[in-house]
């Protein structure tokens, strides 16, 4: 069972690669410039943009995604407690 979830702010991402770069695994370049979590959850505004991208992730996966996260100038990667909501980064 997944302990963690990554949530990215996607329309402040502004597409600087760095999550990318260091875990590509999760992370992907899309052809507009910004970043995507692989095999993520949309939630979509009403024009149909995506505007947060969520993915459960296991304890394995969490000190990569947290090294992602911290080095997104923006901020705009977030971990947390998948129990709790608790916000980790």
């Amino acid at each position: 069972m997944s302990k963690f979830i990554i949530e990215h702010d996607r329309p402040n991402c502004i597409g600087c690669g760095a999550c990318a770069a260091i875990t590509p695994d999760f992370w992907v370049m899309d052809d507009d410039g910004k970043s995507d979590i692989k095999n993520s959850v949309h939630q979509k505004n009403e024009k149909g943009e995506i505007v947060l991208e969520i993915l459960d992730i296991e304890e394995s996966d969490f000190s990569k995604n947290k090294e992602a996260a911290e080095s997104c100038p923006v901020n705009v990667i977030h971990l947390k407690k998948k129990e709790t909501g608790e916000k980790i980064i």
